[in-house]
């Protein structure tokens, strides 16, 4: 797997992303398998795969507190226009 760049896995959308971070984990266990059994000859990969989990991850991130963030600006605008939320209209309920 090639390394991905910060932009370029920003420009993916959720679905990508989430295929990204199964196929990096799943070459880090690879690798790690073969380090175990001697087979890995290039170590630093290692390194590299754990950087691209943790960008993927930090991306994936951003992106919870960004709707989040988003959520709760609604929320405020609907509470000084006079209106109950919508999540505590159906928690009412």
């Amino acid at each position: 797997m090639a390394s991905l760049k910060t932009e370029e896995l920003r420009q993916m959308d959720e679905d990508e992303l989430e295929i990204k971070l199964v196929e990096a984990r799943h070459e880090l266990f690879n690798l790690r398998f073969q380090v175990v059994t001697g087979q890995l000859d290039n170590t630093a990969r290692i390194p590299q795969v754990r950087r691209e989990v943790a960008r993927i991850m930090t991306v994936q991130r951003e992106r919870e507190i960004a709707a989040a963030e988003a959520l709760e600006a609604e929320a405020e605008a609907a509470a000084r226009a006079g209106e109950a939320p919508a999540a505590a209209e159906g928690e009412a309920q």
